[in-house]
């Protein structure tokens, strides 16, 4: 799938499926191509990757089909044309909270290379490319995928406002930021947390916005949130699966075998 198909379905509102992706072994990819992925999600915030490193995943994993999607370190317009510039198909921007940052990021995917007065001038509609310019980056940019993160109390505040910004393709809440900023950590139950997801997912779906959140729950979870409205269903990851399918499988021998069955204290990684 190309970033353009990509984009065509989330505008028509259609499910794409995807999965966060940590382990950076060259035999991965074809390992997450037996789930049929539309795209997969790679995390610049939270994984000690190299730009090289990022680079050759991406690359890897969109000549097998699969989107690569990365989030940034932080919102950067300029780590957004960085991380595009290494092989990276979609950008995820996370904690957005301003209409002011979209429009940079907007500027920084969809318009490159122009920067600087000229860019600015467009953003604030201002002054338009010139026809050869604009053709020029219309086609160097189809491919680019606009993703924002929308979790605080100020970015759902100011969502009309956010998902209203022209070149933008989509919104991932991030619930764990999400329950934090609402003062309810990682409270995924708590009815107060569940209303604002539900909110943030009837006002982009009512404005023609893509949305998705990113959870490595149960399965039960996601349909939850499909049901509720979500489109890009961003499942889990695969140090997450990994770990439990170990851990069950190594509970189930050792059952078997009489021997103590208990888990042990792993590191808990948040994507």
């Amino acid at each position: 799938m190309t970033g353009q198909q990509f984009k065509i379905k989330l505008k028509n509102g259609d499910r794409v499926y995807g999965s966060a992706v940590v382990c950076p072994s060259p035999h991965w990819p074809g390992a997450v191509q037996q789930a049929n992925l539309d795209f997969v999600f790679l995390d610049l915030e939270h994984t000690a990757w190299e730009r090289e490193k990022i680079s050759l995943m991406c690359r890897l994993y969109a000549a097998l089909g699969m989107v690569p999607i990365v989030r940034t370190p932080s919102p950067d317009p300029y780590e957004a044309s960085m991380t595009l510039a290494g092989g990276a198909v979609g950008i995820l921007a996370p904690y957005i909270e301003t209409v002011e940052q979209v429009q940079s990021l907007v500027g920084a995917v969809k318009h490159h290379p122009v920067k600087g007065r000229k860019l600015q001038q467009l953003l604030a509609d201002k002054n338009e490319f010139e026809p050869v310019l604009k053709q020029y980056t219309e086609k160097g940019n189809q491919n680019n995928i606009l993703l924002i993160n929308v979790e605080s109390v100020p970015a759902l505040e100011n969502l009309e406002q956010l998902i209203t910004v022209p070149g933008l393709d989509g919104v991932i809440i991030g619930p764990h930021d999400l329950s934090c900023s609402m003062g309810i950590p990682e409270d995924y139950q708590n009815p107060e947390f569940k209303k604002a997801v539900k909110s943030i997912i009837t006002t982009c779906r009512d404005n023609g916005t893509a949305v998705g959140i990113h959870f490595s729950e149960t399965p039960q979870v996601q349909i939850e949130w499909v049901q509720a409205g979500v489109n890009i269903i961003l499942h889990s990851s695969d140090i997450s699966l990994y770990g439990k399918a170990l851990q069950k499988d190594l509970v189930e021998i050792r059952a078997a075998c009489g021997d103590d069955t208990s888990n042990g204290d792993g590191e808990k990684m948040i994507i």
